[in-house]
């Protein structure tokens, strides 16, 4: 097991991102494996996952993996640090037993890890539960130290355009000085840092090598420019929907004019027959209470009573 002089967040920290291939994701791992606990991390660097475990944790899912397990937590976490622990480094597993490890991702953003492996001629099963990291700790654990990273290497790259500077001013002194070349393919041109940063920029995608402002301002100007665009697609979109609904409004008031009007003929064709008449006018009377406004007088009140005994009619 790993020390456990310093606290696990300190010595996670000191460990280095490592490249791993898992059910064909490319990922970056780092970990920490105590005695009877660990903690993970993972990046796609789209998304940051972590799990943390201790003992009982560990002891629960155990029982819920291995139900015919019957051990303490020490007697079967030496051998699940020893086939994880090269999966994870990027280098597979070094024990004789053959380890099948696979990732899947949930729907809720989260990624499991399952393991299958051999423990005393039984078959050992052990899961990772990664969910999304909190934003503290991807800030400590990645942005952070490649800021810093970053920063260090604008320094060294610094320094050495001083030193190619310096070495010019030396190779010309020699040359005054009647110093001649034995091999012609030896001889460079005289270093010019402003030229050179300008042409390794537009060599490369994202010029690495030039400002580190600038390179900030042109990937966040990239960025949201592209959320602009998608932001006027949905724009244009709610303003076509929109532009719809007044035209389904409208139709369908336009259908209801035409019903009136059809109930209205239906009525005047069976005036012939008493039955067929109060018969329409009992389909029609829904329509004409709508009619009606909402203010009615008291002589059209008493009107409405005498139609309730033509349901007699139909009995």
């Amino acid at each position: 097991m790993e020390g456990s002089g310093a606290p696990a967040e300190d010595i996670l920290l000191r460990r280095p991102w490592l490249p791993v291939s898992i059910s064909g994701c490319q990922l970056l791992a780092k970990s920490w494996f105590g005695e009877t606990a660990y903690h993970i991390l993972l990046t796609d660097m789209h998304c940051v996952w972590e799990e943390r475990m201790d003992t009982a944790d560990i002891q629960s899912r155990s029982q819920e993996l291995n139900r015919r397990l019957r051990a303490p937590v020490k007697a079967f976490f030496t051998h699940l640090c020893e086939v994880v622990k090269p999966c994870l480094a990027g280098v597979g597993s070094q024990t004789e037993n053959e380890v099948q490890i696979s990732l899947t991702r949930q729907e809720d953003g989260s990624i499991n890890m399952r393991l299958k492996s051999e423990l005393a001629g039984l078959p050992f099963y052990w899961e990772f539960h990664c969910t999304p990291a909190p934003v503290a700790l991807v800030c400590i654990q990645l942005v952070r130290p490649l800021l810093t990273m970053s920063r260090l290497l604008q320094k060294q790259v610094e320094q050495l355009g001083g030193l190619l500077v310096r070495k010019d001013a030396e190779i010309q002194d020699y040359r005054e000085n009647g110093a001649t070349l034995s091999r012609e393919r030896l001889q460079t041109d005289v270093f010019e840092e402003q030229t050179h940063r300008e042409d390794f920029i537009a060599k490369e995608a994202l010029g690495f090598d030039g400002d580190l402002q600038e390179l900030y301002t042109a990937i966040v100007t990239h960025g949201s420019a592209r959320k602009r665009k998608l932001s006027e697609q949905r724009s244009a979109e709610e303003v076509e929907h929109a532009n719809k609904e007044p035209e389904l409004v409208l139709n369908a008031s336009a259908g209801g004019s035409v019903s009136s009007e059809s109930a209205d003929g239906n009525e005047k064709q069976t005036n012939n027959g008493e039955l067929e008449t109060r018969g329409a006018k009992m389909v029609n009377r829904p329509k004409m209470q709508q009619s009606l406004p909402v203010t009615s007088t008291a002589a059209e009140r008493p009107a409405s009573k005498p139609k309730k005994k033509k349901v007699g009619l139909f009995r």
